[in-house]
């Protein structure tokens, strides 16, 4: 995957949601663990909570921080970072 504008959090935020679904045992450890359907993750994908939890569970599991980050073209720190700006209204 190309690049993200890192300095924009909610595009971060977004390639790691998609590289997260891309992995079929990733996603569904994602669904499982959340209890969000597909339907509603498709109706709040753009939420700075969602892309927020999202970030906070690939740093539950460093080997997913990694993978993404890598996936998405950024640092996995520049994750942890997208994830405190949506946090904090920042976007």
């Amino acid at each position: 995957m190309a690049r993200t504008n890192d300095n924009d959090p909610v595009a971060v935020a977004l390639a790691a949601l998609a590289a997260t679904l891309g992995c079929e045992r990733r996603a569904q450890r994602f669904i499982d663990l959340t209890g969000i359907g597909t339907e509603e993750l498709r109706a709040r994908a753009a939420e700075p909570v969602l892309l927020a939890a999202l970030i906070r569970f690939l740093e539950a599991h460093e080997p997913d921080l990694i993978d993404v980050a890598k996936a998405v073209g950024v640092e996995p720190a520049e994750l942890v970072e997208a994830r405190g700006q949506l946090e904090q209204g920042q976007i």
